[in-house]
C-alpha cells in the first residue's frame, strides 16, 4: 500500500480519515501521520485497547462486548461508527483482534476484525491471518486497514 498516494488522494478530494485501533495500538495512525502533509486529511486516532476504552471513547455497547467479545465484527462495527461520529470524519477504520501469542479454539491467534464506516454505512470483515507472530499479525492488519481506507477514498 502506497500511503503517500493515499494521503495525496484523500487530501485532493478533501476527505478526512480517523482510526479506532485496538490490537494495532495506533500503528495505522502512525503510518498515515508519518507522511508529510497528512494533517490535511487525518483527523485523529483512537487507541482503545481495553473494553472500557472502547465503550468510553467510541460508545461501544458493553452488552455487545459481553455477548460477542472484543474480537468480533459487531464490536468492530460499533468502533468504526463511534470513531466516525466522534471525529466528524468522512471515513473511519476500526481494528480489533488477537495479535498473539495466545487465542482460543473459537478465537484463534491471528483473527482480526475490521470495520469501515462512511456516511453510507458500515462494512465489516474478519481475517484469519494465522499464528504469524505478534509483529507480523499487526503488520498485515495495518496494511489491510490502509487498503480498506484507500478503497473507500477511491469510491468517494
Amino acid at each position: 500500500m502506497d500511503v503517500v498516494q493515499l494521503v495525496a488522494q484523500a487530501t485532493a478530494k478533501g476527505i478526512t480519515v480517523t482510526t479506532a485501533e485496538s490490537c494495532t495500538g495506533g500503528m495505522v495512525s502512525a503510518a498515515i501521520t508519518d507522511i508529510p502533509g497528512s494533517s490535511a486529511m487525518f483527523e485523529r486516532g483512537f487507541v482503545t485497547y481495553s473494553n472500557a476504552a472502547k465503550s468510553d471513547m467510541l460508545g461501544v455497547d458493553p452488552t455487545t462486548l459481553d455477548t460477542f467479545g472484543a474480537v468480533s465484527e459487531q464490536v468492530a462495527e460499533q468502533m468504526a461508527r463511534g470513531a466516525l461520529q466522534a471525529a466528524g470524519a468522512d471515513i473511519a477504520v476500526s481494528i480489533t483482534g488477537i495479535a498473539g501469542p495466545g487465542g482460543t479454539a473459537t478465537k484463534p491467534e491471528g483473527r482480526v476484525c475490521f470495520g469501515l464506516a462512511t456516511q453510507a454505512g458500515v462494512q465489516t470483515v474478519t481475517h484469519d491471518f494465522g499464528a504469524l507472530g505478534r509483529a507480523q499479525v499487526r503488520a498485515v492488519s495495518v496494511q489491510t486497514a490502509l487498503t480498506m481506507i484507500k478503497k473507500a477514498v477511491d469510491s468517494i
